[in-house]
């Protein structure tokens, strides 16, 4: 079953939208779904409900509702990809992850509620793609979150001083031919998370940037499944 429900953000001086697909029996734990660029749009909508269909109970929150509330793009179309990267430059990426971590902290809530009795844990996940991608290697370092993988998340290099806060395990996709993270960004990507005890990366040679969309121009089917299934064994493993 999906749904939206409306989160207060963690100053009670807003609320967003999250869109919340819900597992057929009790959630073996929660994953928040982090948007690329394009909103929480039909592409990230497939990707919860996705996660929904392996049992985790799943919430996309609206992280641009400040900017374009409950904005929907198509990176096919080319004024609309645009309309993407001019709201990326315009997005606080701090107030996103403050809304995330408002955004995990229902999420055990409503896993504290649907789990009652189960004896499992609330175990919270998070999983972002490009704009999401950074953000999930974010949550990581600044928030209590189980369990992180982040899919072509641009501009990590520039955020690796905050990886000693990172304590829980954390899982990067990174496509070599990515066009927003050149081999330089990739190089000192590695040089400063391959030692990392909680971090793992995984190369993409050939791939590109957005290679794992749920649907569209962008998505390379062969590495999309190997990707997904390394995050299924990652979230197996991490949160049950």
């Amino acid at each position: 079953m999906t749904k939206t429900i409306q989160i207060e953000t963690l100053d009670h001086r807003g609320q967003f939208d999250v869109y919340v697909a819900e597992p057929a029996g009790t959630p073996r734990a929660a994953i928040v779904v982090i948007q690329e660029i394009f909103g929480v749009n039909a592409g990230i909508r497939a990707k919860a409900d996705a996660f929904a269909a392996e049992g985790y109970l799943a919430l996309a929150p609206d992280l641009f509702w400040q900017i374009a509330p409950g904005v929907e793009l198509d990176p096919d179309v080319p004024a609309e990809l645009q309309r993407g990267l001019d709201l990326m430059g315009q997005f606080d990426q701090d107030a996103g992850i403050r809304d995330i971590e408002a955004t995990i902290r229902t999420a055990r809530s409503l896993l504290n509620d649907a789990q009652s009795g189960s004896g499992l844990a609330a175990r919270v996940g998070a999983v972002g793609y490009c704009l999401g991608g950074r953000l999930a290697f974010m949550t990581a370092a600044r928030t209590d979150v189980d369990a992180s993988v982040g899919y072509y998340g641009v501009g990590i290099d520039g955020l690796l001083g905050e990886a000693h806060a990172i304590a829980h395990p954390v899982l990067l996709h990174v496509p070599q031919e990515d066009h927003f993270v050149d081999k330089n960004a990739q190089s000192r990507m590695h040089a400063g998370l391959d030692d990392h005890p909680k971090v793992t990366l995984y190369d993409y040679p050939g791939e590109d940037h957005g290679f794992a969309a749920q649907f569209g121009q962008r998505r390379s089917d062969e590495a999309a499944q190997l990707a997904d299934q390394r995050t299924a064994a990652f979230f197996a493993e991490h949160l049950g």
